[in-house]
């Protein structure tokens, strides 16, 4: 079945709360939705939720692309020739990874839907039925901080992410507030999102919350900068992952070859959908190191899709996806059985996306047949 209409919708999640990582503070989430429909009338539907500090796209430059250059081209193809329609979206346009996505993750939905089946099982079949998604804390003293650690467990959460920024006196004692707050037997982890900027003020806050128990230090350092990761990891008795560095396949064998980091954070947006995310883990996996599932705080659809792919690959052992339970209106139906993750038994993505409420948001809606 050939794909032989394209829309798209742009909407301005709200979210709950106000969140704050180290370069932005975020009272919404503007995202695209991406709709295909086949010739037999079947619908799927992607998400692109571009960040220009991540991704290097704007909201409006993912429009035009996808408006202008993108989905007009993919119009004809059928959406189980996903490599094709990767190659030839790379062939249209480099880059744009957040575009791509959408459509990628449209056509899985259309993939799943027209064999009936669930997304993993076109990608290697169901290896776990739940996975524990953290509660991710954003930037804020250290009384703050702790106290909506508290509130997280006491709502079934059983892991905490915590977010810091450049202010690094507030960085480590929000770290010891959080950990003394959650207790010893509560996963914690720790992400900077460049926020520490260099090597220096990196080893200076690890040396300061040397002894705590934490799982894991993202991205302490800036994105470009792989020696600095490298020189982190070699000098610091914590693991390190690395987010921002890592967009595509040769920024991960840069990781690699320069022993940069203990796990990477695979994010849909960033590397262009479901199919190089795939790839991604696989990479990962003859060298070592662990993959997360991580998101750009996206809706039932992208963080549906993620949770495929975090449920059919053994080295993606943590993810992030948690989006919808940040949102104050979302647009599907993805549920939580806190402090778990789980995808019902439905093809395609597994999810019911509400029109209604799409057309209802939508600050935009543009067809292209």
């Amino acid at each position: 079945m050939k794909i032989v209409k394209a829309e798209l919708f742009t909407l301005d999640l709200p979210f709950k709360v106000p969140f704050a990582v180290s370069y932005q503070t975020y009272y919404s989430m503007p995202t695209i939705i991406v709709k295909l429909t086949t010739e037999d009338g079947t619908i799927g539907y992607g998400e692109a939720t571009p960040d220009q500090h991540v991704t290097g796209e704007t909201l409006e430059s993912t429009i035009a692309v996808l408006q202008h250059t993108l989905l007009p081209s993919i119009i004809g193809f059928f959406p189980f020739d996903i490599e094709s329609i990767h190659m030839h979206m790379n062939e249209q346009v480099k880059f744009v990874p957040a575009a791509k996505a959408g459509i990628d993750i449209a056509c899985y939905d259309l993939m799943g839907k027209l064999s009936r089946q669930p997304i993993y099982n076109l990608l290697g079949g169901q290896y776990r039925k739940e996975i524990d998604i953290p509660y991710v804390i954003s930037i804020g003293n250290a009384d703050e901080t702790a106290a909506e650690a508290r509130k997280a467990l006491h709502e079934g959460f059983a892991s905490l992410k915590l977010k810091t920024g450049p202010d690094l006196k507030q960085s480590i004692e929000s770290i010891r507030a959080v950990k003394e707050a959650a207790g010893p037997h509560i996963p914690l982890r720790v992400d900077a999102n460049q926020g520490w900027g260099t090597v220096s003020n990196t080893l200076l806050v690890l040396k300061q919350i040397e002894g705590l128990d934490i799982d894991w230090i993202e991205q302490p350092v800036y994105a470009d900068d792989m020696d600095a990761l490298a020189e982190v990891k070699a000098h610091s008795s914590f693991s390190i992952m690395a987010d921002e560095a890592v967009k595509d396949s040769k920024d991960l064998r840069l990781a690699i070859q320069k022993k940069a980091a203990d796990y990477i954070n695979i994010k849909l947006m960033k590397c262009g959908g479901i199919y190089p995310a795939v790839k991604l883990a696989a990479q990962a996996e003859m060298e070592g190191v662990i993959c997360q599932i991580g998101s750009m705080v996206e809706s039932s659809v992208a963080s549906a899709a993620g949770l495929h792919v975090t449920m059919a690959k053994t080295n993606i052992q943590s993810c992030e996806l948690v989006g919808p339970l940040m949102l104050s209106e979302d647009i599907g139906n993805l549920s939580y059985n806190l402090p778990f993750a789980r995808l019902p038994e439905k093809h395609g993505l597994g999810i019911d996306v509400d029109m209604e409420k799409v057309h209802r948001l939508a600050a935009n809606h543009i067809v292209i047949q």
